[in-house]
Parts: C-alpha cells; structure tokens; sequence
C-alpha cells in the first residue's frame, strides 16, 4: 500500500481514492485494523472507512457456532452481506438474520444474490440509519466468548486531555481486550466531528473532519470488549471527567 501510494504520486499509476482489502474466509481481522494504527506513513494516508463481513447462508450458522473467528468477524462489522439465500433453506437464512442481528445490532444486513449489491455498500457503513432505529446510538449487545458492545454519549463538548487520560487509562489497563472503538468526537475547540478509533492497545490518530454532517452534535463511541464490563468503562470516564474539572480550577 506505501508503494501504491508512491507510485500514483509520482504519477506511475492512475489516481485512486480508496483501497478495498479482502481477507481469506476465517482471517482475523484485528491486525489489519491495528496496522493503520502502527504504521505512521499509512494511517497518515489511509482511514478505515468499512469493515464489511460476507456471510454465507448455507454454512454461515454453523460457522458462526463453531469458529471464534466467524463470531469475531460480524461482531466488528461495520455492515454485514448475506449470500447464497438463494440456494439456501428459507427457515436456516431467518435463524442466520436473527443470529446475525443478535451479534451485532448495530450492522446494517444486505442480502446479495449472485453477488448483486450496490455498490456503494462497500464505502458506506449505514452506521447514520443504524443509529436512527437504534434511538441516538443507544444500542447494547451481550455475546458469546465474553464479547460484549454498547455505545457511549455525551452531548457537551469532551476535552481532549481529559478523554485522552481516560482512554490511556483504559488501553494500559486492559488493552489486550478492547477489541475496537470506534466512532465521532465533540471536542471542545474543533469546528468539525473529530473521528475516532482504536483495535486494542494501538489508538489511530484522530482525524477533524470540516462539517457536522447534521445538527445531532453530540460524542458516540461504540465500544467493542471482551470481559470488560460496561459500567467499569462509564465509571473511569465519569472519573477522569471530574479529576479534569477538578484540575481546571
């Protein structure tokens, strides 16, 4: 990929805007996402737009039963593909939705016979809609192997050195087991949402954007753990919140 960009700089290849990265069936996802965090030149030139997870209908339940890798993928989905309803059974394929929705009630599910999906599926997380039927990114799920996921809100501005001694905080403690955050950041002094995202112990930098896309203002995390209780997480923010107050003064 620093080739890649190397060469459309130097004009050796044609302009590209995105770059779409496909893994084997069972992958672990969690080092590519951590790979924008670690390496300065691509996470200077790259953002994590989607993470979109293909699910076959025919052998998706049982996969999703027996590997922890098939559960781990849906669960960090941003939106999730359904293939082969068309020769699969039609009692399996609304198990397989209600499974799916059951891991990840944030992911938007799209179903695509003989590969037939538009395209713009593939830039688009639909987190916008998600979170609209979810009322305001109010949104909690319990999964198996520990994982669970919930979002955080705060609607008045967050101050970078006091979210950041939270989350330092957060990745010291228990690293290992935050297996993403991700989402928009109302930062006291930024014009626009500041995204925001982190696989593990490795935060990506922050990246402003210029404008509110509407007038709904506020902070949202999704939150993305394993064995880490909710409640412990709102406990150590609401904590460095009121240090931070305290030390303003």
């Amino acid at each position: 990929m620093r080739k890649l960009v190397a060469d459309r700089d130097r004009g050796k290849i044609p302009h590209f805007g995105r770059v779409l990265i496909e893994t084997s069936g069972l992958a672990d996802i969690s080092p590519i996402l951590q790979t924008f965090s670690t390496d300065r030149a691509l996470g200077g030139e790259f953002a994590i737009e989607v993470v979109l997870t293909l699910v076959d209908a025919v052998n998706g339940l049982r996969n999703l039963d027996k590997a922890t890798e098939a559960r781990k993928q849906a669960i960090l989905a941003d939106r999730l593909v359904v293939s082969k309803t068309d020769i699969a059974d039609s009692k399996a394929t609304k198990k397989l939705m209600a499974k799916l929705k059951e891991l990840n009630p944030r992911a938007n599910i799209d179903v695509a016979v003989e590969g037939d999906i538009d395209p713009k599926h593939l830039i688009d997380s639909g987190q916008d809609a998600t979170a609209q039927r979810h009322t305001g990114f109010v949104a909690e799920a319990s999964h198996s192997d520990g994982i669970s996921s919930f979002v955080m809100r705060e609607d008045t501005p967050l101050e970078w050195p006091v979210f950041q001694r939270a989350l330092d905080t957060l990745v010291s403690l228990r690293g290992p087991d935050l297996l993403r955050i991700k989402g928009i950041l109302n930062l006291a002094g930024s014009k626009g949402p500041v995204v925001f995202q982190a696989v593990q112990h490795l935060i990506h930098p922050p990246v402003e954007l210029a404008a509110w896309p509407d007038q709904d203002r506020g902070s949202r995390l999704v939150f993305i753990t394993r064995g880490v209780p909710e409640q412990q997480i709102r406990d150590l923010f609401a904590a460095c919140r009121a240090l931070g107050y305290v030390t303003g003064e």
